[in-house]
């Protein structure tokens, strides 16, 4: 009994011992989430009517003029000096009652037609730099910026960049004028709030906000392809605006849409501002742009190739062909490499890497990490500058396979032959090109999937040169004991180089 006693006694104690620490507990807990929301609430904000009435004096309208023919097969035209509606204003029909163009009942006959487009820009600069999208103001006689407070002033292009979409203006001001600043578009993560302020249909000032709704978007524009997405109203007369994050920095630069119908459906695409600061500061500096250069035509890595290159995973750049006395050849890049880093920075795949090398300095010495014959080798490159005609080959691409051809010798559903000056002449293969001709490709073959088409030569297997369909049966057998999946294949085509893998049939 006293023993009974004694436990309820000690129960009841640790009881009373236990309430307040939980209640305690409980309050402290309180006490963070409540810390907690308020965090939360001072990232969502209320408002964006402070950053808003802050940012807008520096975002301006752009408006150009083009010239227009006057052939009455031109249909209808419009007076220059009279008020026009901009493209796809809502006010379009009111203008064109209240101000009919000629051949409509009492509408005078005044000279050719002027064309206008109507888009967005920034300034960076009180002195009046101007940032805005190549498209915006492309092929314009006549530029005109329009600020808040209503002044209209004549712009100039200091340069233009196709490859990016962006171009540069200047205006002349009596005073500084109002400017922003570039932000860390690097810093901008999936889910941060943003701000976009520009131009559309015309109705100058138009703020919009939302979200960064995913990073690193190729939309095939151009080389350099490396979109911030967004859901925030963009539409047409946006382009060329600015992005803002919630500190008032631009992190981008407003330049596309997806739209089935035209208008917004919260899909919208901007320039990274990372990006584009190298870029407009260049255009500034020089008229033009100096991009890095490394000297090698480049293709994807599949997984088929990686397979073949005993990588552990489909990514870097494969070097198919090195400009002879370029910085890579230089620097001992040999073809069949994948660069997996240059100058520190990761290629995750082949569309990373023009991008990564025309961002860097010209003869910068860099470091680029390659993967060759199943490791990783180190190699010092210094950077050159971009020859325009290189812009245009940065890779390679498949093209479409022609009319199979029968032949004697078959590997892997590929009829194969050494190359005779019979065959030079029917598949017009350039001469000192040594290797085995493919005179026929199987409509099911392993090959004919990847786009191996007749014509093609055969390089090397394995990363090893073939002279002889022997030669490229015996390598191709060699793989299959080695228990690969694949074999790789060097194949030239009018001139180009490129790395085919082919799935090795059961």
């Amino acid at each position: 009994m006293i023993d009974l006693r004694f436990r309820r006694v000690r129960v009841r104690s640790v009881t009373r011992d236990f309430y307040p620490l939980a209640i305690a507990g409980l309050i402290a807990l309180l006490i963070l989430a409540a810390v907690s929301s308020i965090a939360r609430a001072q990232q969502r904000p209320d408002t964006f009517a402070d950053l808003a009435e802050k940012l807008r004096p520096a975002v301006v309208n752009i408006a150009t003029v083009q010239n227009a023919p006057t052939s009455a097969q031109q249909g209808p035209q419009r007076r220059q000096d009279v008020p026009q509606a901009p493209p796809g204003s809502p006010f379009g029909d009111m203008f064109r009652d209240l101000f009919p163009g000629p051949g409509a009942p009492g509408a005078p006959n005044r000279g050719p037609r002027r064309g206008q487009s109507v888009g967005s820009g920034f300034i960076i600069d009180a002195r009046g730099y101007i940032v805005t999208n190549l498209h915006v103001i492309d092929g314009g006689d006549a530029i005109t910026v329009t600020l808040e407070d209503n002044r209209s002033l004549p712009a100039k292009v200091l340069g233009r960049d196709p490859k990016t979409d962006l171009a540069v203006l200047k205006v002349e001001s009596d005073k500084p004028l109002p400017s922003v600043k570039w932000g860390d578009s690097d810093a901008a993560r999936v889910g941060d709030w943003i701000l976009a302020i520009g131009n559309p249909f015309g109705l100058g000032g138009s703020v919009s906000a939302g979200i960064i709704s995913a990073r690193g978007r190729n939309i095939d524009q151009g080389p350099y392809d490396n979109f911030l997405q967004t859901d925030a109203a963009i539409n047409r007369g946006n382009s060329g605006g600015p992005m803002f994050n919630m500190k008032g920095e631009v992190i981008g630069i407003n330049t596309a849409i997806f739209s089935p119908g035209g208008g917004s459906v919260g899909v919208g695409f901007a320039i990274p501002a990372n990006l584009a600061k190298t870029t407009v500061g260049q255009l500034i500096d020089f008229g033009r742009t100096r991009r890095g250069w490394l000297g090698v035509q480049i293709q994807s890595v599949t997984d088929d190739l990686a397979d073949s290159l005993q990588l552990d995973s489909a990514k870097g750049a494969l070097v198919s062909r090195i400009n002879k006395d370029g910085p890579a050849d230089k620097a001992g890049i040999e073809q069949s490499d994948v660069i997996i880093r240059f100058d520190g920075k990761p290629v995750p795949d082949m569309r990373a890497l023009p991008r990564i090398v025309a961002e860097t300095p010209i003869d910068k010495d860099v470091e680029v990490v390659v993967w060759r014959k199943g490791k990783e080798t180190k190699l010092k490159v210094r950077v050159g500058e971009l020859p325009e005609a290189e812009a245009e080959n940065a890779s390679l691409t498949t093209q479409d396979p022609k009319t199979p051809r029968p032949a004697a010798n078959e590997i892997l559903g590929m009829g194969m032959s050494t190359i005779t000056p019979d065959l030079r002449r029917q598949f017009e293969i350039k001469e000192g090109t040594q290797g085995v001709v493919i005179t026929s490709v199987g409509e099911s073959s392993p090959a004919a999937e990847k786009g191996v088409r007749a014509g093609d030569v055969i390089i090397e297997v394995n990363q090893e040169a073939v002279k002889s369909p022997a030669d490229v049966d015996a390598k191709v057998k060699a793989v299959q004991k080695a228990g690969r999946k694949s074999v790789l294949f060097l194949v030239e085509r009018d001139g180009g180089l490129r790395f085919v893998a082919v799935r090795l049939e059961s």
